[in-house]
C-alpha cells in the first residue's frame, strides 16, 4: 500500500504579515511527486532597510525541484500576493498559474514590463482540477478586492483548506457574496488542516460591509466644498468603485494619481468592474481649471510612501494640484503595521495646508477592513471543524490570538501551529507535526536590480544615514609607498571648513599607519583595511562617532 506525506513550507506571510508565498509538497513512499505554490507577493521594507524599494520572497529552495512544480495558485489581486511573480515566474520553470479574472488582468498587465507573457489560466469556481496528486478547487469569498478565493487542496490525507485574506461580507458592493454551501460542504467533507488569515484576530465582532463605506463616501462628498481626494490601495477597486458611483451622484470629475491607480483603474474598467461615464473623467492638467467643487481625486499613496502620489500632493510637489482649505481628504485604509509613522506624517502636512483630514482614527466607516474580525475567523473554524490550525497572514501576536479564539471554541493547543518564515508541517496519516526549517532570507529590490542589496550593503547605509562618512585617498608607487599626502573627504561626518585641524590629524594616522616597515611586503588590500580600522579608532576617539570609511588607492 502506498504512502503519502503532504509538507506545507511558508516561504512568506507568516509572522511578516506580507510577502505571501506558500508551498505544498506531495510525496510517495518518500519520494516528492508534486508542488503546488499559493502566491508569490511582495513585502514592504522596515524602516532600517534604507533605499529598498519592496523585499520578494527567496525561492531557492524550490530552484532544484522545478520539474516537480504544477501549477502556481493565485488567491487575490493585491501586492503582497502576486507582485513577486515576475521576479520568479522563469526561474520556477514558467508553470501555469490559475486565478480570478480580475487577479488575471493584474498579472497579465504587470508582466508586460518583463517582456515574457504569462500562463495565465481563469478559474471556474465549478470546476475541480487535477495537479498530480492534487485535486484543486477555488471557492468564491469576500475581502477588499473584487475575485478573491480561498483555495481547497483534496490530498489523499484529506482537504487542506487555504484560506488567506477575507472576511464573509454578506453585502459586497460588488461581486458575489462567499459561497457557505462549498465552505460548510468542505468541512463535511472533512478538512484536515485549515491555513486562516489571522490579521483580524485582535478585534472583536464581524467586519463591517465594504458597503457601509460606499455611504460615507456620500455623506461626506455631500458637504465638502473644495475637492475631494480619498486615498486607498490602488488594487482596491471596489472601494475606488464606490467613491467613483458617489462622484457620479454628485457630477464630479473623476481623476486618478499615481501610475499603479491609473494603470489598475483602466485595467479594472476594461473588464467591466469600473464603469465611468467619458464625460466625467478629467486629466491631472484639467484640474487647475475645473470649480474645486467639481473634482474628486482618487489618489495612490495611502500608507504614506515617499515619492507616491499623495506625497507630491502633501509636500507641493505637484505642479497642477495643490491642497486648498475647503479641500478634504479621506483616508480609506489603515496603515499595515509599520507604516504607521509616515501616515501620520502625511496627515500632519495637508492639514497644515488646510485641508479636512479624515481618517480611522477620528472617524468610523471611512475604511472596512479585508480580514475578518474575530467572529468571521470563528465561523470559518466552525464551517469547516478542521483537524489541524495554521493561522496564516499575521504577526507573533495575531497567531497566538487567533490560538486563543480557536481554544475558546474547544479546540486544543496542540491542533495548532504557529509557525515562522521558512518552519514547514509534515501530515501523514497518523499525525502532523512541525518538520525541517527551510533556509530563507529577504531578497530586496530596489530601482538598480534585484538581490544586489544585502545585509552589509544596508549595514553600510544605516551607517551612512547616521554616522556620515568619510573617503580616504591614498596615491601609491609600486612599493605600496605614498606620493603624495593623503586626501581625506568628508560627506555627512564633519563640516570640512570647521574642522581642519581634525583632517590634518587624520591625515597624520594614515601616514604613520602606512609608513615603511622593515621590507614589510604589504597588498593593497591590506592597506586599506588596516587605514581603515585606524582612522575608524581615530575619530570615534575624537568625536565619539564611526563614520562609514571607505579608502580608495591609486597605484602609479
Amino acid at each position: 500500500m502506498d504512502e503519502y506525506k503532504i509538507r506545507f513550507i511558508s516561504l512568506g506571510g507568516i509572522v511578516g504579515v506580507t510577502k505571501n508565498m506558500y508551498v505544498y509538497e506531495l510525496y510517495k513512499n518518500d519520494a516528492l511527486q508534486d508542488i503546488l505554490i499559493v502566491d508569490c507577493g511582495i513585502g514592504f521594507p522596515q524602516e532600517k532597510e534604507l533605499g529598498v524599494d519592496f523585499v520578494i520572497p527567496d525561492v531557492t529552495y524550490l530552484l532544484d525541484k522545478v520539474d516537480k512544480i504544477r501549477a502556481i495558485l493565485l488567491s487575490h489581486g493585491h501586492e503582497d500576493h502576486i507582485g513577486g511573480l515576475p521576479y520568479h515566474y522563469e526561474k520556477l520553470g514558467s508553470p501555469p498559474m490559475f486565478t480570478s479574472k480580475l487577479t488575471k488582468a493584474f498579472i497579465e498587465n504587470k508582466f508586460k514590463e518583463f517582456g515574457a507573457p504569462p500562463n495565465v489560466t481563469l478559474v471556474d469556481y465549478g470546476k475541480t482540477y487535477t495537479f498530480g496528486g492534487f485535486q484543486v478547487e477555488f471557492i468564491p469569498v469576500t475581502h477588499s478586492i473584487p475575485d478573491p478565493m480561498h483555495i481547497l487542496l483534496k490530498t489523499p490525507l484529506g482537504i487542506i483548506y487555504h484560506g488567506p485574506d477575507f472576511k464573509l461580507d454578506l453585502t459586497p458592493p460588488f461581486g458575489v457574496p462567499p459561497d457557505f454551501y462549498r465552505i460548510t460542504k468542505a468541512g463535511k467533507d472533512g478538512v484536515l488542516c485549515l491555513l486562516s488569515d489571522s490579521l483580524g484576530s485582535e478585534r472583536e465582532g464581524l467586519t463591517l460591509s465594504e458597503k457601509i463605506v460606499g455611504q460615507t463616501f456620500e455623506d461626506e462628498m455631500r458637504k465638502t466644498k473644495g475637492k475631494f481626494i480619498i486615498t486607498t490601495f490602488s488594487s482596491n477597486i471596489s472601494r475606488i468603485r464606490q467613491c467613483v458611483e458617489a462622484a457620479i451622484k454628485f457630477n464630479r470629475k473623476i481623476v486618478f494619481l499615481g501610475r499603479s491607480m491609473r494603470e489598475n483603474t483602466r485595467l479594472a474598467h476594461e473588464i467591466g468592474y469600473l464603469p465611468i461615464p467619458d464625460s466625467l473623467t478629467a486629466e491631472e492638467a484639467d484640474v487647475s481649471h475645473l470649480p474645486p467643487n467639481k473634482v474628486c481625486l482618487i489618489v495612490a499613496g495611502s500608507q504614506g510612501q515617499y515619492d507616491s502620489a499623495l506625497s507630491k500632493l502633501a509636500h507641493k510637489r505637484n505642479k497642477n494640484i495643490k491642497i486648498r482649505p475647503g479641500d478634504k481628504v479621506i483616508f480609506s485604509s489603515d496603515p499595515i503595521p509599520g507604516n504607521e509613522n509616515e501616515v501620520y506624517a502625511l496627515i500632519e502636512e495637508l492639514s497644515v495646508q488646510g485641508a479636512d483630514v479624515k481618517y480611522s482614527d477620528i472617524q468610523d466607516q471611512l475604511h472596512a477592513s479585508g480580514h475578518g474580525n474575530q467572529e468571521d475567523l470563528k465561523l470559518l473554524v466552525r464551517f469547516t471543524d478542521p483537524k489541524y490550525f495554521i493561522p496564516i497572514g499575521g504577526t507573533i501576536r495575531h497567531q497566538s490570538q487567533y490560538q486563543k479564539l480557536v481554544t475558546e471554541l474547544g479546540y486544543k493547543k496542540e491542533q495548532m501551529f504557529l509557525l515562522n518564515e521558512g518552519e514547514s508541517v509534515w501530515f501523514t496519516h497518523k499525525d502532523a507535526k512541525v518538520g525541517e526549517t527551510i533556509e530563507s532570507k529577504n531578497i530586496y529590490v530596489d530601482a538598480y536590480g534585484v538581490g544586489d542589496v544585502g545585509n552589509v550593503v544596508l549595514r553600510d547605509r544605516k551607517t551612512i544615514s547616521s554616522e556620515g562618512m568619510v573617503v580616504c585617498v591614498l596615491i601609491l608607487d609600486t612599493q605600496m609607498n605614498l606620493v603624495t599626502r593623503p586626501k581625506i573627504l568628508s560627506r555627512g561626518f564633519i563640516y570640512e571648513k570647521m574642522e581642519e585641524g581634525l583632517l590634518e590629524n587624520a591625515i597624520r594616522v594614515v601616514e604613520t599607519t602606512l609608513k615603511p616597515r622593515g621590507g614589510e611586503i604589504r597588498d593593497i588590500l591590506n592597506i586599506k583595511r588596516e587605514t581603515g580600522v585606524h582612522l575608524e579608532d581615530f575619530f570615534f576617539k575624537e568625536r565619539g562617532r564611526r563614520p562609514l570609511i571607505v579608502v580608495d588607492v591609486v597605484q602609479v
